[in-house]
């Protein structure tokens, strides 16, 4: 240390450590959140359309949802399990119809799809989605109503 430099003293140290702390928190106050989503190759075929990537319960991407071509029509929630597998595929969840309705609502007749869940505590229902209004709801599993089937991709 050369004589024209002050001496470091305990009081420039704190003042020092203070003022990194504050930097610190300033960063992790601006630090954005990277998701690294690897580039899917997903061949559609003729008809079908991407309808976007489905989220586990923690915000993570956990597979891109393809709507299938064609609908079925006047079928109870039993038979649009079985029309759904014989198309290809499945019927979609209740997160999915979700996603659906807010990328792909105009693939849709204004009318109530079924979902792939049972109600949870109502074994006789199944739920449904609302495609003029976006509203959830359940009914029996007689209904007829219509249906749409998806296929599913890993992230």
């Amino acid at each position: 240390m050369s004589t024209t430099e002050a001496p470091i003293t305990l009081k420039h140290i704190k003042a020092e450590h203070a003022r990194l702390a504050q930097l610190i928190e300033q960063l992790q106050a601006s630090a954005t959140t990277t998701y690294g989503i690897p580039q899917a190759f997903i061949e559609l075929a003729p008809g079908e359309r991407y309808a976007g990537i489905v989220l586990d319960d923690v915000g993570e991407p956990k597979h891109h949802l393809v709507l299938l071509p064609g609908d079925a029509e006047n079928i109870n929630w039993p038979d649009a399990l079985e029309w759904a597998k014989k198309a290809g595929g499945e019927l979609p969840t209740r997160q999915e119809q979700a996603l659906l309705f807010a990328n792909l609502k105009d693939e849709f007749q204004a009318t109530w799809y079924w979902s792939s869940q049972e109600h949870h505590s109502e074994g006789s229902y199944a739920w449904t989605q609302r495609f003029y209004n976006g509203y959830q709801d359940h009914g029996p599993k007689s209904y007829e109503g219509r249906a749409r089937a998806v296929r599913r991709f890993p992230v």
